[in-house]
């Protein structure tokens, strides 16, 4: 944890740092942009926790895997809210999470902005700033907060989330989109916002997120209710009330079957 901490807070200064400069934008793919911030703030995460922990691989969205081992490996965004970073737009963190023999074992997630550090073991609970973190307790959809993303491949797939979005928009109180997933999880392990969906997903986009809500009291499963959701590419996020619901909503508009 301390190496986690200590890397997260490293990779949010070099992107503090950048903030509201101008950067050097490269496409990935569709919709899916890099800057020479996300490969810095890598590259300075990577070598804390490979000093830390030499034995341990890595699982990274700028450089893929890195160093082989998979039974322990570092799951590292090092910018997520890319678009929203290049443009000003003062929503991105850096996300690290730890596997260990296929579970998920710890998560943390910094806001570099605002200076707010999301942590969690496994066992020991979730915490923001080292105080204790719950998810929401509104047991109905009429009265929550939510959110969702859009997969990069919106704009050329008709599995764009559209659907989704125009049956819960009339059922929630009110809906969010902020474009950084990773912290839109900690926001709803801190229960600040009442629940989460969204699909066209990395491991690295989850996997800090996922240990937060779930240590925090909440439920993450992927949209058939299944827990093992870090590779599944889809998630749901909520306390189990507010879960049971998004998933019946699901149910409800065809995307799984009962």
């Amino acid at each position: 944890m301390d190496a986690a901490i200590a890397a997260a807070r490293a990779g949010g200064e070099i992107l503090r740092a950048g903030f509201g400069q101008a950067h050097e934008v490269h496409n990935k793919g569709p919709n899916d942009i890099v800057t020479e911030a996300d490969r810095a703030a890598e590259t300075r995460i990577i070598s804390i926790l490979h000093c830390a922990t030499p034995r341990y691989g890595f699982l990274t969205e700028e450089s893929g895997s890195v160093y082989g081992n998979a039974r322990e490996r570092w799951i590292v965004d090092p910018l997520d809210g890319t678009v929203n970073y290049s443009e000003g737009y003062p929503c991105f963190c850096v996300s690290i999470g730890l596997e260990s023999d296929g579970q998920l074992q710890l998560g943390v997630i910094y806001d570099p902005l605002r200076d707010e550090l999301f942590a969690a073991f496994h066992g020991e609970g979730a915490t923001l700033n080292e105080k204790p973190l719950r998810v929401s307790q509104r047991n109905s959809l009429d009265c929550a907060v939510i959110s969702t993303g859009f997969p990069y491949e919106a704009k050329t797939s008709a599995d764009d989330n559209s659907v989704e979005v125009r049956y819960f928009v009339k059922r929630a109180m009110s809906l969010r989109s902020t474009g950084s997933t990773a912290l839109d999880l900690a926001t709803i392990a801190s229960g600040r916002r009442d629940a989460h969906w969204e699909r066209g997903l990395s491991p690295y986009d989850v996997a800090a997120g996922i240990v937060l809500v779930r240590e925090a009291g909440g439920v993450v499963t992927d949209y058939a209710g299944n827990p093992d959701a870090v590779y599944k590419g889809e998630i749901i996020a909520a306390n189990a009330a507010l879960h049971r619901q998004m998933l019946d909503g699901l149910i409800d508009i065809g995307h799984i079957k009962r």
